[in-house]
């Protein structure tokens, strides 16, 4: 073989495992051990420990480490409510340098922030993106990645005749992600107790919202999950009482945050249907507060407008 051929291929080699390395979710230890700890620091509640190890990760892998610094903070925005640390997942995300399936994964998590923080087309646009990249990866994660994303679009076109509908699949691989991921588990299992939720199997969305409540006992946000399956089944005193609890403990763990007052509006509708009307008016009046009427901007959209169509809210 000429000199220069033989250059040549091991110049191609080295591209081929580059690509290979930039082209998945995998990482060498001890990166991929300290990223699983991060997860597990994250459910339990240890924000600060769970940045401590992403700051970790990104010392050896910027932009690996820099997409996990800023899941860290869309998970303190989840439960805590804390709406500076969405916006500086925002800013941090756009900043990002990645590549491969971690610039799918930045850009996944990009779109989130966008959407959550009201750019719902640009959220869109950008989470389009990440699936394109996310869509022809064999690896578990990216493949559940990308299902998150195909499993609506399915849904969307879903009146069109002769249109594959391959939803099922989508649940199938979200399932065995949602098991099989020590990383990425809890955005997994959220996203499929949602897609049952929207499909009115709520028995299925119960059981699932227990699954991660085994793997991370009396975590805050699986616990207004599991409550809102059980209103869905009319199992209204289990809900009202997980919610009841619920506000209490975020009101001393955070003030009147965004999940306090998720849970104050539910109160509100699952005492209205158990026909419980003293305890309905008395979390309603809570909602003249001047507090939440400066968040209400950060409330679900579904739950306002349920709220709204009973006349509670002007």
């Amino acid at each position: 073989m000429p000199v220069p051929n033989r250059i040549l291929l091991i110049a191609l080699t080295f591209v081929a495992l580059a690509f290979g390395e930039s082209a998945s979710l995998a990482l060498p230890e001890p990166l991929m051990t300290q990223a699983v700890q991060m997860t597990e620091r994250s459910m339990a509640l240890d924000y600060a420990g769970a940045m401590e190890l992403a700051k970790n990760v990104r010392k050896s892998d910027d932009g690996v480490g820099c997409v996990l610094e800023n899941i860290v903070r869309v998970s303190r925005y989840d439960d805590l409510g804390d709406t500076a640390a969405l916006i500086a997942a925002g800013t941090n995300l756009e900043k990002c340098v990645s590549t491969g399936l971690w610039e799918a994964l930045r850009k996944f998590e990009l779109g989130y922030v966008q959407s959550e923080s009201g750019h719902s087309v640009k959220g869109a646009m950008t989470t389009r993106s990440a699936a394109k990249l996310f869509e022809e990866s064999p690896e578990q994660e990216a493949r559940a990645f990308y299902a998150i994303y195909a499993y609506y679009i399915d849904k969307s076109f879903s009146w069109v005749p002769f249109k594959s509908d391959r939803r099922s699949e989508y649940l199938a691989v979200l399932d065995s992600a949602a098991t099989g991921s020590r990383r990425f588990w809890p955005l997994f299992l959220t996203s499929l107790v949602w897609m049952h939720y929207d499909k009115g199997d709520f028995n299925a969305g119960l059981k699932l919202s227990m699954r991660g409540l085994s793997k991370a006992p009396n975590h805050p946000v699986l616990l207004q999950v599991k409550a809102d399956m059980l209103y869905k089944l009319k199992r209204y005193k289990e809900a009202a009482a997980i919610y009841e609890k619920s506000a209490a403990d975020y009101l001393v763990r955070t003030g009147k945050s965004i999940r306090y007052w998720c849970a104050a509006m539910n109160l509100v509708r699952i005492y209205a249907d158990m026909g419980d009307k003293a305890k309905a008016e008395q979390w309603q009046k809570l909602l003249s507060d001047p507090v939440f009427k400066q968040m209400r901007q950060w409330m679900p959209g579904s739950l306002i407008d349920d709220l709204e169509s009973r006349g509670v809210l002007d």
